[in-house]
């Protein structure tokens, strides 16, 4: 029996190295994580918090009076892990606020300060506020935000819906017919009269299908149990969907045309997703990350999928207020599926 074990233990050792993308993966991933993590946090560390400041010209005996608070400020500003972002229009921040883009809101010059009632990082940062001034009489004013506020959750929520899309059409096209490959599934199928575009086109409905019944299934149970809504269209919001989902079906259809490595495939997919997952704002907002950043987000499709998502989930924006993200979506996915037929192969290099 330990002779049996031995030996099928070396065989799968021997398997294993002998796959050189896979083994260089292994090795290489790992540095690419860190590189992306150092290059997003190196500069002065994780920051926690996001506060936005609101730059007002006033005139120069206002700014005499109003000094004090300034000097207060700046005494606040002096606290760690807290990121401080300009703005220059109130309305604007006040947006991002709501939106949970950022935690707290300060104007030193008028001596008010706006906090999201439904945000959690927003009453820590508040509470920081107030200790900063702790041997000093306090003259800040809380506004109230007007409007409607996002509960947190719901800003969440279309996120989380966004990347399980896009787990479900990577993983669910990408890995599955590499293992086709390396099992010579496909080896059987290109001797049948099934011509390569019907097969691709049957993998990509079928995914479609699971990707697009599981999404909503989740969303009506989450809206029943936790009682979250929908201001948009739901016509729209399957729009989105669809079109988010075919996007990522298309991009695993690339990873799939060519490789027989299970590993390999998994490692590749595994670097599309993390990015996404952190560049997406899925768990938490660009605002005030390094343009290069930013700019690179946009690339990405989930970006996208969950801008248009949200807009219409929390804002109840129309077709035409996410124009621009169902126009990205769709380039993108044309992109990807003609790229990923052009190089679709039935058997092994």
């Amino acid at each position: 029996m330990w002779r049996r074990i031995w030996t099928l233990f070396k065989t799968r050792n021997h398997e294993f190295f002998r796959d050189k993308s896979a083994l260089g993966w292994n090795f290489v991933f790992p540095f690419l994580i860190i590189a992306g993590f150092g290059f997003l946090f190196g500069d002065n560390g994780k920051t926690l918090y996001k506060a936005g400041i609101i730059r007002t010209e006033v005139s120069e005996t206002a700014s005499m009076n109003l000094s004090s608070n300034n000097l207060k400020f700046e005494i606040f500003r002096k606290t760690n892990f807290i990121e401080f972002i300009d703005f220059k229009s109130k309305d604007a921040a006040i947006e991002k606020l709501r939106h949970h883009r950022i935690d707290f809101l300060i104007n030193p010059d008028s001596g008010k300060y706006w906090v999201s009632k439904s945000s959690p990082n927003g009453y820590i940062v508040e509470k920081l506020f107030h200790a900063s001034f702790y041997d000093k009489p306090e003259t800040f004013i809380k506004q109230t935000i007007k409007g409607r506020e996002v509960p947190y959750v719901e800003w969440l929520f279309p996120g989380i819906l966004g990347m399980n899309i896009m787990f479900s059409g990577l993983f669910g096209v990408g890995y599955v017919v590499v293992r086709y490959r390396k099992n010579d599934v496909l080896k059987r199928l290109s001797v049948t009269p099934l011509k390569p575009y019907e097969f691709l086109t049957s993998q990509i409905l079928s995914r479609m299908y699971i990707l697009l019944t599981t999404t909503f299934i989740v969303l009506a149970g989450c809206m029943l149990f936790f009682k979250f809504e929908n201001r948009g269209s739901y016509a729209n919001l399957f729009i989105i969907f669809a079109l988010g989902g075919f996007s990522m079906v298309a991009l695993g259809l690339i990873v799939a045309s060519r490789s027989s490595s299970e590993e390999f495939a998994g490692g590749i997919l595994n670097l599309i997703t993390w990015p996404m997952m952190f560049l997406s704002e899925v768990w938490f907002s660009l605002e005030g990350a390094h343009p290069l950043v930013q700019q690179f987000s946009k690339l990405l499709p989930l970006t996208h999928l969950i801008d248009g998502a949200r807009k219409i989930m929390n804002d109840g924006a129309g077709l035409l207020d996410i124009k621009y993200q169902v126009l990205m979506l769709t380039l993108m996915s044309i992109v990807f599926l003609v790229t990923g037929s052009v190089l679709f192969k039935w058997q092994k290099d």
